[in-house]
């Protein structure tokens, strides 16, 4: 596979147009990254933007006690790193590759250099950055209002769209942190969604068996985030 075209699984570069491709292309380095690897702790310094491929990375927030949660995720529609290094040059949490798989990177002088001498290439960081605090914002309501299996399930469906596999490698461990609640809770949510057809559970994982019954679970957030990355995103995933 060629490179250009590896770097072109990323659906924003591949929405750019041929020419501001072509002035990014050059400073792309493909790279492979680890389940659960991380590439940035709390207040450490950005110095890569990443554009996932297949695979998804979180920006999660870590306590004192160790315990997390998930403020954020970034998959193939998008760029890791970018925003926060916009505004302070300096991780708002940890960043964490949720499974194995590519992305392309570019160090974030040249990204920068590049966004003012490209407007159209700004133009759509700044339709992702609308994108994104839309769906932060939403995930706050979401968390307080909705139960863990409505957002369990719009969590599922969030990366089953994003990477297009129905095999997911999220455990039941993963999961809990990434919702801020127990394990045995997660693995009761769980059981319940397989009694239901909706998944299997599998070693390592979860397979999605019914992504339509999923989103009948799912609360009305996902649906209005889903609205948002239509209309901001025109080239993203569609989510049915």
């Amino acid at each position: 596979m060629r490179a250009d075209s590896s770097h072109r699984a990323n659906r924003l570069l591949a929405a750019l147009e041929p020419e501001d491709f072509a002035s990014l292309e050059p400073h792309l380095e493909l790279v492979h990254l680890q389940r659960r690897q991380v590439l940035y702790e709390t207040g450490g310094t950005i110095r890569f933007a990443y554009f996932p491929h297949d695979m998804v990375i979180s920006l999660v927030a870590v306590m004192h006690d160790c315990s997390s949660a998930e403020m954020s995720v970034y998959g193939p529609e998008g760029v890791a790193g970018l925003l926060a290094a916009a505004v302070a040059n300096q991780s708002f949490g940890r960043y964490i590759a949720q499974m194995a798989g590519s992305a392309s990177r570019i160090s974030l002088d040249k990204m920068f250099r590049l966004m003012r001498e490209r407007p159209r290439i700004q133009a759509m960081v700044r339709h992702f950055a609308e994108a994104t605090m839309a769906r932060v914002l939403q995930s706050v309501a979401c968390n307080a209002l909705h139960s863990v299996e409505a957002r369990s399930c719009r969590f599922i469906l969030t990366i089953y769209y994003r990477i297009n596999q129905d095999t997911l490698a999220l455990t039941h461990e993963f999961l809990a942190e990434r919702l801020g609640v127990q394990r045995t809770t997660v693995s009761a949510v769980m059981s319940k969604l397989q009694a239901k057809g909706l998944i299997k559970q599998a070693k390592g994982g979860i397979i999605v068996t019914d992504p339509v019954g999923l989103e009948a679970e799912a609360c009305e957030c996902y649906g209005r985030v889903r609205d948002i990355l239509e209309r901001l995103l025109p080239y993203a995933p569609s989510e049915r």
